[in-house]
């Protein structure tokens, strides 16, 4: 099966005198717990109004096999509405995106509990799916890791049932219209030829290498071949990615955007509006409140369980409820700033793992609840709000982005956005310049 519950913190983010860790899915031990002092946690297109034009659904019943038949073409992805440019002078929608790094099925059925959450509060999410995790542990030779000799992983391969049990949550996930991003593969961190060492072209073998797990586990796997295929071209649906421990993101955006990759969640940033960094969309995990502490984390369940119990993954058991509860009222707390604020997309990252009792599962459960059932809002994978942004005006946009954490146009959304929305429009038509902004509506 997966290996083990362990992940390593890598990737540095400081601010202030904080330094902040991204949690990853790895074996090794994290950094040291953060102190109060704040001394660190250790390491949609078209005109306004219209419809995207998009993939029409194939006839019902309709399947084309890809390759050894692992993957297959059945037309347009169900269950995602097509993007929209926002009106002149219309409040953004607020979204928020709950991704999940590794995204297999073992023993805790966390994938398909979490599907079923998503279904309930009609969200859509991103599962990044580690490519080694469709590898047999007998077929292990076949990944030849960058740096490192061929069958080699820090998060181990899998068996025949946990294949199948990920397979069976890959197909579901993807029906109910969410997205299939990814992990790579064996999640190798730190100075010692880890991800962040990589190359270009070594990053363009781990992305390719990830891609062929995915479509050729028929043939990896044998005794599955009268399995279902998953219903996607795995060339087509693969957009994005986050690396493990956050490391190497330069060179892995290089390598992935001449692949055909949309966006990046690989980065540590503010919650503030996204914008494109070398040719791709930058959306990055975000800093956050830690309630009672003074400094923020990053808005994953790892980076609160090491300001909490530090490396240990099962602490004091009298204090899981309480750091549930705190990770759960930073997130609220956030959403708050960027819903009443600049509107800004929640980025929210997650493993499917029990630390400290399962409390972050049902953290992330009740922030589920509490914030996609608001009106405005809507809960979207990573796929989805990259085809948002490509719908709007840039300018727009732009004007977006010089919004700071938490904060609201002064003069309302309908003159900060109008003018601009209504100036783009009578360009496109070729008219001239008219009324100014707050007479829009």
């Amino acid at each position: 099966m997966m290996a083990a519950t362990k992940r390593i913190a890598m990737g540095v983010m400081a601010t202030a005198l904080v330094t902040v860790l991204a949690g990853c899915s790895g074996t090794g031990a994290g950094g040291a717990a953060s102190g109060e002092a704040g001394t660190g946690a250790g390491a949609e297109k078209g005109a306004h109004g219209a419809k995207e034009n998009a993939p029409e659904a194939a006839p019902k019943g309709t399947v084309k096999l890809i390759g050894d038949g692992s993957t297959a073409f059945t037309g347009a992805q169900p269950k995602v509405p097509a993007a929209q440019r926002l009106a002149p002078g219309q409040k953004p929608p607020q979204f928020v995106v709950f991704s999940w790094d590794g995204a297999g099925e073992d023993s805790q059925k966390l994938f398909s509990h979490f599907r079923g959450v998503a279904k309930k509060y009609n969200a859509t999410m991103t599962y990044f799916l580690s490519g080694v995790y469709l590898l047999p542990e007998e077929k292990r030779s076949l990944y030849a890791p960058p740096q490192h000799a061929a069958g080699r992983s820090d998060i181990g391969f899998n068996d025949t049932e946990g294949i199948r049990n990920t397979l069976a949550e890959v197909r579901a996930a993807w029906k109910d219209g969410n997205e299939i991003g990814t992990h790579f593969n064996g999640h190798f961190c730190g100075p010692d030829r880890g991800v962040g060492t990589w190359s270009v072209e070594e990053w363009k073998s781990e992305i390719n290498q990830a891609k062929a797990f995915v479509k050729n586990w028929k043939t990896n796997a044998p005794e599955l071949k009268g399995e279902a295929p998953l219903p996607f071209d795995y060339d087509q649906e693969l957009i994005g990615a986050r690396t493990p421990c956050l490391e190497g993101q330069k060179n892995m955006v290089a390598a992935a955007r001449d692949m055909g990759f949309r966006y990046d969640s690989s980065g540590v940033g503010n919650q503030v509006w996204p914008k494109k960094k070398d040719g791709i969309w930058d959306i990055p995990l975000q800093l956050v409140p830690m309630p009672g502490r003074a400094f923020e984390t990053l808005s994953m369940d790892y980076n609160f369980m090491v300001n909490q119990s530090g490396t240990k993954t099962q602490g004091d058991p009298s204090q899981h409820t309480f750091w549930g509860n705190q990770m759960r009222d930073g997130l609220l707390q956030a959403f708050d700033r960027s819903y009443n604020g600049n509107r800004a997309p929640l980025i929210i990252g997650n493993h499917f793992e029990s630390w400290n009792g399962g409390t972050y599962m049902r953290a992330i459960e009740e922030t589920i609840a509490k914030v996609c059932t608001k009106e405005g809002v809507r809960c979207v994978s990573f796929k989805q709000l990259a085809d948002w942004l490509d719908a709007q005006d840039p300018k727009v946009l732009a004007k977006l982005t010089t919004l700071g954490v938490g904060e609201e146009p002064k003069e309302g959304w309908q003159t900060y956005l109008g003018a601009q929305a209504v100036a783009a429009q009578r360009a496109e038509k070729g008219e001239a310049a008219g009324p100014e902004a707050g007479d829009a509506g």
